[in-house]
């Protein structure tokens, strides 16, 4: 079976999402870390204009990969965050990044297994482009779920700040007790 140029696109820019995204998270620099997720917010976008929703891949790019994450460099560097202290490897935290890349390789290779599972097309209930219709259906059928999203984000942001405002008082406390 030979693939098409929309295939092997897709392919690489899953590949290189997920690499993106793996940076993300190994990444010790909190401002590095932010720039790789952008990067995966780009591949992100790629994947949807790929899939012919023009008006979600640049809005991905517009308003994630814009305005969201220049407002969290912002916050890393209002903060003052540092790269993080060197942390050992604990047998949990071995043991569950074995558990995670098990269940990863059980659903990779039980999608490998389905016959012609590269050739599967996934229809969208109304045309990607369709921005009315997507309104709509974000706004009407999926309100709860875009709400909540929006309030675990908000709620994220403030545990972030929350954390390192202990962490400067913290800081603060030792430096006056040297005193």
């Amino acid at each position: 079976m030979e693939l098409g140029l929309s295939e092997i696109l897709f392919w690489v820019f899953s590949a290189l999402g997920v690499a993106a995204a793996l940076m993300v998270m190994m990444n010790r620099n909190p401002v590095a870390s932010a720039l790789c997720l952008v990067l995966t917010m780009v591949f992100v976008a790629a994947l949807m204009i790929l899939l012919g929703a023009f008006f979600l891949g640049t809005i991905q790019i517009l308003v994630y990969a814009g305005a969201v994450m220049v407002l969290f460099l912002f916050i890393i560097m209002l903060l003052n965050l540092k790269a993080e202290a060197a942390r050992r490897l604990s047998v949990f935290f071995v043991l569950g990044g074995l558990a995670v890349c098990g269940v990863i390789g059980m659903v990779v290779w039980k999608v490998v297994q389905q016959e012609n599972f590269l050739v599967k097309t996934i229809q969208a209930p109304f045309p990607l482009s369709d921005v009315k219709a997507l309104g709509k259906l974000l706004f009407a059928d999926y309100l709860l779920p875009f709400q909540l999203t929006g309030v675990l984000l908000l709620v994220a942001m403030v545990g972030v700040i929350l954390l390192c405002g202990k962490e400067q008082a913290s800081e603060t406390s030792k430096d006056e007790g040297v005193s």
